[in-house]
C-alpha cells in the first residue's frame, strides 16, 4: 500500500523590522504544517533582495519599515516576482494601512493577533488563487468605494462579454467567498470555479480579488453593505 505524498509546503520570507518579533514569527511558522520559512528581512529592501535571490511562495510583509516600508516593498515585489504572493501581517488595521497595501498588491491582509491556523489558511489561500481578506476587510472595500463617488447604475449588458455564469461567480467573489464556498453554492467543482474565474479575470484585465471587488463596485454589479 503506498502512501500519498505529503502536500508541499509553501516557501515562506517574513519581513519585519522588529527583532524579537521577526524572530517570533519565524518560530511560530516553524511549528506549523505546511509551511517552511526561507529567509527574514529587516525592512522593504531586504525583502525585495530576498524575494529575489531564493523566490518564495509567499513573503509575510510588515507595514512600518525603514529604507523602505512594506507597501513599497509589495509593489516592486508583485511587480518584478510576480509568482511570489504577498500577506501583510502588520498591528495596523485602518484604512489607511489596508487599502494601500491592497492596491499594492497584497493578497492577504493580516493583524498580528491572528493565530498560527489563520496564518496558514491566509498563505495557502492565496497560493490557490483565492484571497486572505475576511469578509469584514471586503465590507470596508466596499463602504470606501461607497464613500469615493456615487455607485453607477447596474448595467444592462454583463460588462465585458462576461458570461452569466461568470457574472454569478464575479459577484460572489465580491461577497467574499473562497473558491470552495462558490463550488458549493453553484453546485460545480472548484477546478470549475477556477477556469470561471480566470476567463473572467481575461475578460476584464483584473488580477486579483480585491481588483475584482472594485470591478464589481464600479460598474454597479454589487451596491454597498447598508449601515
Amino acid at each position: 500500500m503506498t502512501q500519498e505524498a505529503e502536500p508541499k509546503s509553501a516557501r515562506v520570507v517574513v519581513a519585519d523590522d522588529q527583532t524579537v518579533v521577526r524572530e517570533g514569527i519565524v518560530m511560530l511558522l516553524g511549528l506549523l504544517p505546511g509551511i517552511e520559512v526561507v529567509g527574514a528581512a529587516g525592512d522593504g529592501e531586504e525583502a525585495v533582495a530576498l524575494v529575489a535571490g531564493l523566490a518564495p511562495d509567499v513573503v509575510l510583509m510588515d507595514l512600518r519599515m525603514p529604507r523602505c516600508d512594506g507597501v513599497e516593498a509589495t509593489r516592486r515585489i508583485r511587480a518584478e516576482h510576480p509568482g511570489t504572493q504577498v500577506v501583510v501581517l502588520t498591528t495596523f488595521a485602518d484604512d489607511e494601512s489596508l487599502f494601500p497595501a491592497l492596491e499594492a498588491g497584497a493578497r492577504g491582509y493580516l493583524t498580528k493577533d491572528a493565530g498560527g491556523d489563520e496564518i496558514v489558511r491566509a498563505v495557502h489561500s492565496v497560493l490557490s488563487g483565492d484571497a486572505g481578506l475576511s469578509p469584514g476587510i471586503q465590507r470596508r472595500l466596499l463602504e470606501r468605494l461607497a464613500q469615493a463617488e456615487p455607485a453607477p447604475a447596474p448595467p444592462s449588458e454583463p460588462p465585458a462579454g462576461l458570461t452569466a455564469r461568470e457574472m454569478e461567480v464575479l459577484l460572489l467573489i465580491a461577497e467574499g467567498l473562497s473558491n470552495p464556498e462558490i463550488a458549493r453554492r453553484l453546485h460545480v467543482s472548484t477546478a470549475t470555479v477556477k477556469t470561471h474565474i480566470n476567463n473572467l479575470f481575461t475578460k476584464t484585465g483584473l488580477k486579483d480579488r480585491a481588483q475584482a471587488v472594485r470591478y464589481a463596485y464600479a460598474k454597479g454589479l454589487v451596491r454597498p453593505p447598508a449601515g
